[in-house]
Parts: structure tokens; C-alpha cells; sequence
């Protein structure tokens, strides 16, 4: 009896053994709650629920979605929180405004992110009704107290600790503010050169207080290389085709100066709960040289009218490329399915010069053992 007891004990210690080195990050990581905030880039359709000009409700927005029509989402298919999603091996986030984030559902996590906002509320208020980031992390307080009602406010607590989160703002700040019109409110108050330091003490306030809603494992992207959209070609570079060089110049100071306050905020911490994405190089690895990525063009938009397709709104009709696999921008702002998908590979797997400190595959391998 005690003999088989002993083998009983010794296959089943090898299976522990076994599943415990089988079983892949995206496994581990399967019930890891995944918060979502900013622009544009990352709204899953929460401007699909609000009065506003900033949607992509309509076709051919979702061309490429498996179900074949628009979601909201900025893209001809799945966007960035959708691919990280995919990569945690989790169902994507729902837009928090969506009357389907009920129930179990709340525990997979929420995206609060809205099109047209930015890290400063005079920002896209041409659109008229969006969620502000300071909204959205009000939209955050309430998603805990609804969990709190399922779970109880420890395992709430719990859940948001060991979240991952991404933040994505700025670039609109830039785009739909300061340069939006010759001699904006914005412009006219600040020089570049002392609006990019604003912008970082205003954005050190949102962080902050995301940490101080519980926030401890926080992605936070800069801008991409704004100037070299097909909208800014289009609009300022149309006879050249070059990237628009005081939109580039924004880019370059923001960037640096972002990442040195996450160090400053980091610090005070006392762990890495700011993770910087460099957006800009994720970019400009296909924008500066598109063909090696297997993109036919960078600087002409898939869905749009005017030069360089970066006119207007993408529309029912506007010009559409047959193939969206091959460009790299799919309307005037926004990134293809496939250019997200190189961008989310270098947040999985990216050295420093994409991800500081560290990348997001080392953060599940490390968070996995806690």
C-alpha cells in the first residue's frame, strides 16, 4: 500500500514538473486583467457610444475584423490592444462604454481609451464629445467599484495590482492642438520648446494618479514620428512627399523628455511600474524603410483621398487600396493591422532601443513567478 502511494506521489510530482516548464507566458498570464487608455490608436469603439465627429463606425473601417465591419476601431482590422490581448492569450478588452462589459466580463479588464483625446483637455474639443483622459480614469474608479460588488474589494485590489496597462497620448496634443491651425490658443501661450515641458509635467499628474488607482505594471508609448503621417505630408509636404520637419522636431522633444520623467516617477516608486515604449523608433523602422517590412509605401494612406491619400476622412468613398497587407498606414493617421503587428512583435521582444527597461516578455516571465 505505502509502496503505491510512493509511486503515486513521485508520477504526480512529475507531472507538477512538467506542466510547470510546459506551460507558455500567454498561459500564465491567461487571467491577467488588461486596462486600456488614451487616443485614437487604442480605442476599441468607445466613441462608437458618444455624439461625436471622431468614430470609425462605418465602412470600410473593420474591412480586415473577422466579422468584416467597423468596430470603432481605427484600423482595417485588430488594433494594438487587440494584438497584446492576443499575445496574453486573452479575449480583447471591451470598450468600458459597452453594455456588454457586465458580469465575468469586467474581470478580463476594460479599454476607457477615446479617439481624438490627449493629455490636455483643450485637446480635440473640435470633436466635441469625447472621453478626456481625466474621465477616462474616473470611468477607472467606477470599473473597481463594479468589480468590488463581484469579487470584494481585496480581489479588486488584487486584480488592478497585477494588471498590465497601456497608456497611449500625446501625439494628438500635437496634431489636433498645437499645430492644428496656423497660430493656435496653444501656440501663441508657449514656444515648442517650452510646450513640450507642459505637456510632461501635466502628463506626470495622469500618471500619478493612475499609480495612486493602483496601476503597477504601466506601458506607456510616445509619439510616433508625427511629421511622417500621409495627413501631415499630405497637408504641409505635398509637393515633396518629405516628413513634415516641425512635427518631427515635436516628436524629438517629447520622446526623450517623456521617458526621463517615467525614470523620475519610477524612482519614486521605487520599482519599474513605467515601462517606456519607443514609439517613435517602432514606427520608423517601416517608415524609413518600408520595403524591408514588405510594405510598398509609407507615406500613402490605404483609405483616403488628396495627396498621399492623407486628406480628409477615410470613407465609403475614398480610394482603397486592394491589398492592406502591403501599406503601412491604413487611413491619414493610423497604422494597418500588419504595421500594428511589427509594433506589438517589438513590445513583446524588443532590445532598449524599443522598450526601457525592459521588454513586455520579460515583464510576464518575471511577473509569472510572483
Amino acid at each position: 500500500m505505502d509502496r503505491i502511494n510512493s509511486k503515486s506521489c513521485i508520477t504526480l510530482l512529475l507531472l507538477v514538473t512538467f506542466l510547470a516548464v510546459t506551460i507558455s507566458p500567454q498561459q500564465v498570464n491567461a487571467a491577467r486583467a488588461f486596462f486600456v487608455f488614451g487616443d485614437s490608436l487604442v480605442d476599441n469603439g468607445n466613441n462608437n457610444y458618444l455624439l461625436t465627429s471622431a468614430r470609425a463606425d462605418s465602412p470600410p473601417y473593420g474591412i480586415d475584423y473577422p466579422t468584416g465591419r467597423p468596430t470603432g476601431r481605427f484600423s482595417n482590422g485588430l488594433n494594438m490592444p487587440d494584438l497584446i490581448s492576443e499575445r496574453l492569450g486573452a479575449e480583447s478588452t471591451l470598450p468600458y462604454l459597452s453594455p456588454q462589459l457586465e458580469g465575468e466580463a469586467l474581470l478580463v479588464g476594460a479599454n476607457f481609451a477615446s479617439a481624438g483625446v490627449g493629455i490636455l483637455n483643450d485637446t480635440g474639443v473640435q470633436f466635441i464629445n469625447i472621453i478626456l483622459i481625466t474621465r477616462q480614469l474616473q470611468y477607472f474608479e467606477q470599473y473597481q467599484q463594479r468589480v468590488s460588488a463581484l469579487i470584494g474589494e481585496d480581489e479588486t485590489r488584487q486584480l488592478v495590482n497585477s494588471a498590465l496597462v497601456l497608456m497611449t497620448l500625446g501625439g494628438n496634443d500635437f496634431v489636433n492642438n498645437y499645430f492644428l491651425v496656423p497660430f493656435s490658443a496653444r501656440s501663441r501661450q508657449f514656444s515648442l520648446e517650452d510646450y513640450v515641458p507642459f505637456l510632461i509635467d501635466e502628463y506626470r499628474k495622469i500618471l500619478s494618479r493612475l499609480y495612486d488607482l493602483g496601476a503597477r505594471r504601466v506601458l506607456v508609448t510616445g509619439t510616433g514620428p508625427l511629421g511622417c503621417v500621409p495627413a501631415e505630408i499630405g497637408q504641409r509636404q505635398p509637393a515633396t512627399g518629405q516628413c513634415d520637419p516641425q512635427l518631427q522636431k515635436a516628436s524629438g522633444l517629447f520622446n526623450p523628455a517623456l521617458e526621463q520623467m517615467l525614470n523620475e516617477l519610477n524612482s519614486e516608486a521605487g520599482d519599474h511600474v513605467f515601462i517606456s515604449a519607443n514609439a517613435f523608433e517602432m514606427h520608423n523602422d517601416f517608415i524609413s524603410n518600408p520595403q524591408a517590412y514588405g510594405f510598398v509605401t509609407s507615406k500613402i494612406a490605404c483609405c483616403g483621398q488628396g495627396p498621399y491619400n492623407g486628406i480628409g476622412l477615410c470613407t465609403a468613398a475614398s480610394n482603397l487600396c486592394p491589398d492592406r497587407d502591403v501599406y503601412a498606414f491604413w487611413d491619414a493617421f493610423h497604422p494597418s493591422e500588419r504595421a500594428n503587428r511589427l509594433i506589438v512583435d517589438r513590445f513583446m521582444l524588443g532590445d532598449e532601443k524599443y522598450m526601457k527597461p525592459m521588454n513586455l516578455s520579460t515583464i510576464l516571465a518575471l511577473d509569472s513567478r510572483v
